[in-house]
């Protein structure tokens, strides 16, 4: 699996909904109404982010392809820069749009998550708790500890959230402890990005929103925000005990 760049070479051979996936994720990011999320546009600018592609999110095979392509991304993150983010772009069908609700799509985003971890050639960090329901707990894969975010068609409240393509955008935690090593700048740009997020939705911010590490926090519930306030009461992540795997 490739890792692209926005403008590298390799974009060329690029099929159209992936071309139109790029190009519309850039006006996102350099838009005048900013988007809320400054390390992002950030990453943008400095060109630290990293685009990958697959298949109608669905599809078992694309679990494979989502492994494949994070697999390649942990190995490498580190000489990305350190604002990098992983974002995944995937085939999303009018069908696929017109038939479903944004529940639904929150469905595929959390079975997608299960095949991740199905898919994953490590152990789990041994320092991270194993149960979303553990203040501690984040997603982890290859080793690498993420925030996972999704965005969708379907979302029309928190345009924050909402993109044609449903899309995950994958950052490392080595890089949030680095946005956080300066405690004064990272509340001031905290403060900022809570106030675009005010100006850039029309609703205001989930409940959910809140500091990784607070006993009140649970990582999970902020991977998929609903276009509503409304929440599920209980992680749809199974974590895979890889010696159970092996038998």
């Amino acid at each position: 699996m490739v890792l692209y760049k926005e403008d590298g070479p390799e974009t060329e051979s690029l099929s159209p909904w992936q071309k139109d996936a790029i190009s519309r994720f850039s006006d996102k990011m350099t838009s005048k109404k900013k988007f809320p999320c400054i390390p992002a546009t950030q990453a943008y600018g400095l060109k630290h982010l990293r685009y990958g592609f697959a298949g109608f999110p669905g599809s078992e095979s694309t679990g494979i392809e989502l492994a494949e392509i994070l697999k390649q991304y942990s190995i490498k993150s580190r000489d990305f820069g350190k604002y990098t983010t992983l974002v995944v772009f995937f085939d999303t069908p009018a069908a696929l749009v017109e038939t479903n609700t944004v529940e639904d799509f929150e469905f595929l985003f959390w079975k997608l998550l299960n095949q991740l971890n199905e898919q994953d050639e490590l152990d789990w960090p041994a320092h991270i708790p194993t149960e979303p329901e553990d203040s501690h707990w984040e997603f982890c894969f290859h080793g690498e500890q993420y925030f996972m975010y999704c965005a969708t068609p379907l979302h029309k409240n928190r345009d924050s959230r909402s993109f044609p393509y449903m899309m995950m955008a994958i950052t490392p935690r080595w890089v949030l402890q680095e946005f956080n090593s300066n405690p004064a700048y990272a509340e001031k740009v905290q403060k900022q990005i809570r106030k675009r997020l005010d100006d850039y939705d029309d609703i205001e911010a989930h409940p959910e929103l809140k500091k990784y590490g607070s006993e009140d926090n649970y990582e999970w519930k902020q991977y998929f925000l609903r276009d509503d306030d409304s929440a599920l009461s209980k992680c749809p992540f199974h974590k895979m005990v890889k010696a159970s795997r092996e038998k």
